[in-house]
């Protein structure tokens, strides 16, 4: 199985690296970063007035002239995005995890002998902190029509999606080289982490496997004690597999529920007649009314229309109203 989905342990810009495109990639992939911008110049200074850089926990793209005042400026916005400093927040919000949200500070720099920088003038760096609230997580099963109208939705999200099929076929659309397509997804199929082979957005992963089923411990224990929401949307082209995927999500979600870790939600596709089999044969197998209520089925809000646009459209609503109701 593929190790993407572990934790990161870094974050590594792609080229080019001007502070834009850094800037576009951290927003993409939902990932804690700074973007720092020289406010204020008096007098000679390494660079000029609205110079920018992103820095986030482990990495850091563009300049603001290097030396001991770019030293200074990632030191201070890593210790922004670990708490370590307090600033000025934009919005209320009554969990203090998430009161950082788009956090603003300033400092004022004289580029003397302090920072070893023999300008001689000095400048003002404000700071702004993004995606400090817990992240978007996602895992989507089955690479039906549905699915793929939904990757057209998340694709425009600062989220992280996991998308796993048993089908190498389903995803042989979004190879960027089909001319090797059966290579490239056999690949995927022996659990190769291959992003570059698709053409789709970084935050969006694929993955082919026999036993889609593996994919939920390791989709949900890593977020033990790291805060995060996630969220489980099954939608395969097979009933009893949807049934065992229901059944490990909720095992493996009671395994990890506490008073840090929430359930995940869990959403499977269905009609009616689906969901009310499905619940029924939950609770024949002896889980109790409050596991199963833990079951979004049939999944997406009730705004009517069934082709597979208008379903991932009522899918993705109902995924940013619990995950905004949370913060």
């Amino acid at each position: 199985m593929s190790k993407s989905l572990l934790p990161s342990t870094g974050f590594n810009f792609s080229a080019p690296t001007r502070w834009y495109d850094g800037l576009a990639q951290c927003q993409q992939q939902g990932v804690s970063h700074v973007l720092a911008t020289i406010v204020a110049v008096n007098g000679s200074a390494p660079r000029a007035l609205q110079a920018k850089m992103i820095i986030t926990k482990d990495g850091y793209c563009d300049t603001l002239g290097g030396g001991g005042l770019e030293h200074d400026v990632m030191s201070t916005a890593r210790q922004l995005l670990n708490g370590a400093i307090e600033a000025s927040v934009s919005t209320q919000a009554p969990d203090k995890k998430t009161v950082r949200r788009n956090a603003i500070y300033t400092k004022h720099y004289p580029l003397g002998a302090k920072l070893a920088q023999c300008c001689g003038g000095s400048v003002t760096v404000m700071f702004e902190c993004f995606n400090v609230t817990p992240p978007l997580s996602i895992l989507v099963f089955g690479a039906g029509h549905v699915a793929a109208a939904l990757m057209t939705i998340l694709a425009e999200l600062p989220c992280q999606v996991d998308w796993v099929d048993s089908r190498p076929e389903m995803f042989e659309p979004y190879l960027l080289n089909k001319s090797h397509g059966k290579e490239s997804l056999q690949q995927g199929l022996n659990g190769l982490d291959t992003p570059a082979l698709y053409q789709l957005p970084a935050h969006i992963r694929p993955h082919i496997t026999d036993e889609p089923v593996d994919f939920v411990r390791p989709f949900i224990e890593p977020f033990n004690g790291q805060g995060g929401q996630r969220f489980i949307l099954i939608m395969t082209h097979d009933h009893s597999l949807d049934f065992d995927l229901v059944r490990a999500t909720i095992d493996s979600g009671l395994a990890n529920d506490n008073e840090r870790n929430s359930m995940p939600y869990i959403g499977c596709i269905s009609s009616a007649t689906k969901a009310k089999r499905f619940k029924d044969r939950l609770l024949q197998r002896g889980y109790n009314e409050h596991m199963v209520d833990k079951l979004t089925m049939p999944i997406g809000l009730p705004i009517g229309g069934k082709e597979p646009m208008a379903v991932a459209v009522s899918i993705a609503a109902q995924i940013l109203q619990q995950y905004n109701r949370q913060l």
